[in-house]
């Protein structure tokens, strides 16, 4: 999976000294000064206060590690619509999913929000959780039409994660030639993990690769 977006950026006109005031005190380390303020900004219901202020939790910087009080301040802010709420939000209820299925729903709805806020790293999430299959049921057409959809966007990981499925994946039909063209723009697109599997998938089908 994707590691969190970290999204510590200015906001516009509202709160924005005190918002710039938290945002420095990030930037130059002293997090617990940002921190406090991001609470203060975050309890008057700034969701991107909420959602940094959520990202020092789950980080442990400038107060102990924390996931529940990171989970619910992602809550609040991806409650009022803040796509990379959404999407951290999704990630934390992603990891308990495995042992927990209504972990499994919450994680692919606030994904599908994520996704609705063109946070194009969610499509890969989301296909990852159907392959992941809720109760150990694999959704793979599902899954691959996620990440089709984010390949044409541009995400490699997405490439080569589809790039994989069409040259090995089980319960999908094996494309070999859209598994090279996955694999040859994840590459030009500096992700050196698609070498590796263009050269295994050269080495099993040869006629694939002639440019």
């Amino acid at each position: 999976m994707k590691k969190l977006i970290l999204f510590i950026s200015l906001m516009g006109t509202l709160f924005a000294v005190d918002f710039e005031q938290a945002r420095s005190a990030y930037h130059q380390g002293a997090y617990i000064k940002a921190l406090n303020s991001f609470f203060i900004l975050a309890k008057e219901g700034n969701p991107i206060a909420q959602h940094n202020l959520a990202l020092m939790y789950a980080s442990g910087k400038g107060a102990k590690q924390d996931n529940a009080k990171a989970l619910r301040w992602y809550e609040k802010a991806a409650k009022q619509g803040y796509g990379p709420a959404s999407y951290n939000l999704a990630q934390l209820y992603h990891q308990r999913a495995k042992s927990n299925p209504h972990d499994y729903q919450k994680a692919k709805y606030w994904y599908e929000k994520a996704i609705n806020a063109e946070i194009k790293e969610a499509y890969n999430n989301l296909a990852s959780l159907y392959l992941m299959g809720e109760k150990g049921k694999k959704e793979s057409a599902k899954a691959v039409a996620l990440l089709e959809k984010a390949a044409t966007l541009n995400n490699s990981k997405a490439q080569i994660n589809l790039a994989w499925l069409y040259a090995w994946g089980k319960d999908v039909p094996h494309n070999k030639m859209k598994a090279y063209e996955n694999l040859k723009k994840a590459l030009a697109a500096g992700e050196n993990e698609a070498s590796g599997y263009l050269d295994k998938l050269c080495q099993e089908s040869a006629w694939v690769c002639k440019d």
